[in-house]
């Protein structure tokens, strides 16, 4: 291929991603006119990276966090949004490396590239430890926004059963009731969460957070409300 083929053939593989939906929404069918992608979750995690190291004191590379957390999804391009109700993280693993190995074949900085997705697959180095947390609380977050717009009803009978009968699922949800506070509760007890990452979930279980999303913008000098879709 050429150079300019190669190009083409990566973004376009990239761009499947915008039409990935997160397959634990459609789990616990979560109603709303307009579900996070792949890619949306991808973007998020990376802002959430930004802002974590603009507030708390982190020794790290954070473009190399920003790198790694623009490629950790990429797999899911050829292989789906698999969640670890429905796969092993063993099963997940090989066909996801499997899939990135096949999609950096042929550009020229795809070695380097895989280096940089294994790294942060093994969690060992301290940018992709904290590339991880932010991997993992930007779902619950983004759980915690669906909740306050109402969009989960835990009656709802087409939940998958597998979930709601998962053990540490089924614990939080008795004593907790709130789906979102089940979760953030739930990534506390099974993520390796460091004390400002915890923080910052307790601090999404004990306040509202849906108003920031409602800062109006600006468009020719006028205010535009904000529209949730």
């Amino acid at each position: 291929m050429t150079k300019e083929e190669n190009v083409i053939k990566f973004y376009c593989i990239c761009n499947r991603l915008k039409n990935i939906i997160r397959k634990g929404w459609r789990t616990w069918n979560v109603k709303r006119e307009r579900l996070e992608s792949v890619a949306e979750h991808t973007f998020s995690t990376q802002m959430l990276a930004i802002a974590i190291k603009s507030e708390y004191e982190y020794d790290i590379d954070i473009m190399k966090v920003i790198y790694m957390l623009a490629i950790h999804e990429l797999g899911e391009a050829i292989i789906d949004d698999l969640n670890q109700f429905e796969i092993s993280s063993e099963e997940k693993k090989e066909m996801e490396h499997k899939a990135v190995h096949e999609i950096l074949k042929g550009l020229l900085d795809g070695n380097k590239i895989e280096e940089l997705f294994l790294e942060f697959d093994e969690k060992k180095s301290k940018e992709a430890f904290f590339a991880y947390q932010c991997d993992k609380l930007e779902c619950d977050l983004q759980c915690k926004l669906y909740d306050e717009e109402d969009c989960v009803n835990l009656t709802d009978p087409t939940i998958d059963t597998d979930v709601l009968n998962n053990p540490l699922v089924k614990e939080f949800l008795e004593s907790e009731k709130e789906w979102s506070t089940m979760w953030l509760k739930f990534g506390q007890r099974v993520y390796p969460y460091d004390d400002n990452f915890r923080a910052i979930s307790n601090y999404a279980i004990n306040n509202e957070i849906h108003g920031y999303t409602k800062i109006p913008t600006v468009k020719d000098g006028k205010e535009i409300k904000q529209k949730v879709v």
